[in-house]
């Protein structure tokens, strides 16, 4: 067994941690009578489970008062590289019965098992709180999540609201997952049976529900055993009623656009149960946007508005993409699903039949009026053809001739001026 990385400063003192454990475990009626720490944390540790050195994960703690008089946060310190603390601005007071929201990163800087704390320091009945820490540093991740985090927003007390994770074997060799842990009992998972066999580039869906028992920040986890991936969640607890953020449709499909050109779709959102506040909306690719909104923008229960989503691909194939809004609602991402293909520029030309008994047609183009060269490998004996090998932003000019059994062709027809968007 691979010992962890420790923070400790020798092997004796690890020891000695060892023993006061197993005295803890033999008397258990002393353990009993302890009391409620007056500045206690939620959860009272974290698992970050196995984090790529070049990535980062980000964990959220209540720390809560649950005395009857206010304290004072002076510190917040981690005892181990890699790991960071953040959110809190010091000295952070917090009233008796409150919560404050401490944020704990942590960031690997070499591989291996690392083990340490955050202490917290105050002017409670308990002056020293120490939160555990765990983590691995991996060179690069098996198991990969999107997203990487949940966050569910206000939930009204005795509610629930669902929001699914999909998981990808990232590795080269096949992975199988065997238990979905949650952290936190306000949260849980559901997915497919167990256990589950996911070959390279496979992947799986979770759905996870928050369920609040109490109100204020909520903090918890999805932990999945072997490739130890951690999946961190938050959500407040609330007693006011949360409206909830609908779009319609949950997908859009733009089709074949020509590359410079745009083309848009309508876009309904609906507010229901309660008023919605959105704060931002964004697009995770330039080519989609969307024209006609503001924000932030507020939402009466029952009241929808529409605006419209704008596809102006840039290159060519498939595309797609996922708009995010931003809002106070009880999911507190409402996502819409994008698709279009990017058509390289292309001109169709037709023209009369010749008056004249001809065999075909030859098609001609040039940047100015009478500097052409022809265009189709052979006579053309129709009289449309499409020109796919054009340049956005360039004018040309397009002519044509017409050929005779004996092999003669005719002068330039009137040139016709076509611009490429």
């Amino acid at each position: 067994m691979r010992l962890p990385q420790s923070c400790s400063i020798s092997f004796s003192i690890r020891l000695l941690s060892i023993t006061v454990l197993l005295f803890c475990a033999a008397v258990p009626r002393v353990h009993a009578r302890g009391t409620t720490q007056q500045l206690s944390s939620s959860p009272a540790n974290l698992r970050f489970g196995s984090v790529a050195i070049t990535q980062s994960e980000t964990q959220s703690v209540a720390l809560t008062n649950n005395g009857q008089t206010g304290i004072t946060i002076s510190a917040v310190t981690a005892s181990c590289s890699g790991f960071s603390v953040s959110g809190l601005n010091l000295p952070a007071v917090v009233a008796a019965g409150q919560s404050v929201t401490l944020s704990v990163n942590f960031a690997p800087v070499a591989t291996g098992w690392i083990d340490g704390n955050v202490t917290v320091t105050s002017n409670a009945a308990n002056p020293s709180l120490q939160i555990g820490l765990r983590g691995t540093g991996v060179n690069s991740d098996f198991l990969t999540a999107a997203p990487s985090s949940l966050s569910f927003g206000k939930v009204s007390v005795g509610s629930n609201s669902a929001l699914s994770v999909v998981l990808t074997n990232s590795g080269a060799g096949t992975k199988t997952l065997t238990a979905f842990q949650t952290v936190g009992s306000s949260f849980s998972v559901s997915g497919p049976t167990l256990p589950v066999v996911l070959n390279p580039g496979q992947t799986v869906a979770l759905n996870v529900t928050f369920t609040p028992q109490a109100t204020g920040a909520i903090s918890g986890s999805v932990f999945v055993p072997g490739p130890n991936l951690n999946i961190p969640l938050t959500g407040t607890g609330t007693t006011t009623t949360v409206g909830q953020l609908t779009i319609a449709p949950t997908s859009l499909n733009f089709g074949s656009v020509d590359i410079g050109n745009t083309t848009t779709q309508p876009s309904t959102i609906s507010a229901s149960g309660g008023s919605v506040t959105i704060s931002s909306a964004s697009s995770s690719s330039s080519q989609f946007s969307i024209a006609g909104a503001s924000f932030p923008l507020t939402l009466s229960a029952g009241q929808s508005a529409q605006w419209n989503i704008v596809y102006a691909p840039t290159t060519s194939g498939s595309a797609s993409a996922t708009l995010t809004l931003i809002s106070n609602a009880s999911d507190a991402k409402a996502t819409e699903s994008l698709t279009g293909t990017g058509v390289p520029p292309q001109v169709n030309l037709s023209w009369n039949t010749s008056t004249s008994s001809v065999i075909g047609y030859n098609v001609y183009r040039g940047t100015a009026v009478g500097s052409y060269s022809k265009i189709n490998t052979s006579l053309d004996p129709n009289t449309m053809y499409t020109d796919s090998n054009v340049v956005s932003g360039t004018t040309y000019y397009y002519a044509a001739t017409a050929v005779n059994s004996s092999g003669q062709e005719s002068s330039y027809s009137t040139p016709l001026q076509v611009a490429i968007p």
